[in-house]
């Protein structure tokens, strides 16, 4: 039996979790709101993490009815995420490990969403499609790592959404991305927007930059801002299911997984349901408890590493804001 708590902190989430051997004990979690048109900041997100990490570390311990002494490894994120907000979580949780005198492991992020996704959803081998914030990515797993097929090669999909949302001064609470997909719901007119999908890889900058300079004269002309978010939604996610559906044919694979925060989206999943059923592949995605960045998810990933054998040196715990998906070598998967 092995215990593991991990503490996120990469963005304006923070999350702390427990697992004990594949069992979410507990998965606690803040999240740093700004005012609509805002986004948010290193500085003042680190200053969030600080003011919080104590509750929501001593709600995960009551939660999950754990003492300190129960728990074997203290798990964090090692990268990537903004500079300021990891460290000011690296922070406690290296000094929590030394105070209980636990080993410490630093945890890839986009490791922690996807071995989240395959433990909740029973997913076996899936092509993974991992959407959030501040990353976009196709993956499969080969031969000990998780190969990355197709990615963003400006911003991420959720950073496209987000910032379309401060455009159209929208809430952030509780999240751009979900009030823009809420709009969308009740869009009517689709307007024609670039479609930039270059081989396996994708582009969003040039989306956003077309509707950031467009958007008060389209309001102006009578297109809603329910239609704009339905047009963006639309096309974005066509680009992802494309680019998803040329992986799931070049592997072979029957499964796809969709993990990251922007996975939460309904209408993601529907189209993306449509393309697997025409594959014959089955369709896997968690809720928001799991899709957003959480603590459980470092906790998990960590667990896994920890079981297969995997130790790290202190002076190799530190944070790194760029830390590929495919550098982890995925030593507890045989398959």
């Amino acid at each position: 039996m092995v215990i593991a708590i991990g503490f996120e902190g990469s963005a304006n989430k923070l999350g702390i979790g427990i697992v004990k051997d594949g069992e979410v004990l507990s998965n606690c979690r803040r999240t740093y709101v700004t005012p609509p048109g805002e986004g948010f900041l290193p500085k003042e997100t680190a200053q969030h993490h600080r003011d919080n990490i104590f509750i929501v570390l001593k709600e995960a311990l009551d939660q999950a009815k754990v003492d300190p002494k129960d728990i074997d490894v203290v798990c964090y994120t090692k990268g990537p995420g903004m500079g300021a907000p990891l460290v000011s979580v690296a922070i406690v949780a290296r000094t929590v490990a030394q105070l209980w005198n636990k080993p410490l492991l630093g945890i890839n992020h986009c490791i922690g969403h996807i071995e989240m996704g395959r433990l909740i959803t029973k997913a076996q081998n899936p092509t993974v499609l991992y959407v959030s914030g501040g990353n976009t990515q196709v993956i499969a797993y080969s031969r000990k790592r998780y190969r990355i097929f197709g990615e963003t090669i400006d911003i991420a999909v959720g950073n496209c959404l987000d910032r379309f949302a401060r455009v159209l001064m929208l809430s952030n609470y509780p999240s751009p991305g979900y009030n823009i997909e809420q709009m969308a719901k009740t869009g009517k007119r689709y307007l024609s927007l670039p479609y930039s999908v270059k081989g396996m890889d994708v582009s969003f900058s040039g989306i956003l930059t077309y509707l950031e300079a467009r958007a008060k004269k389209l309001l102006e002309e009578g297109w809603t801002k329910e239609d704009l978010c339905f047009s963006l939604q639309e096309t974005v996610f066509a680009m992802l299911v494309e680019t998803t559906e040329r992986a799931l044919a070049h592997c072979g694979s029957t499964e796809v997984l969709i993990v990251g925060g922007v996975g939460c989206n309904e209408r993601l999943q529907e189209m993306m349901g449509v393309m697997c059923k025409e594959r014959d592949a089955k369709l896997f995605a968690t809720d928001e408890r799991f899709c957003i960045d959480n603590g459980v998810m470092i906790a998990h990933a960590g667990w896994e590493m920890f079981k297969s054998g995997q130790r790290m040196k202190w002076e190799d715990c530190f944070c790194t804001q760029r830390y590929r998906t495919d550098e982890v070598e995925t030593t507890w998967r045989d398959d």
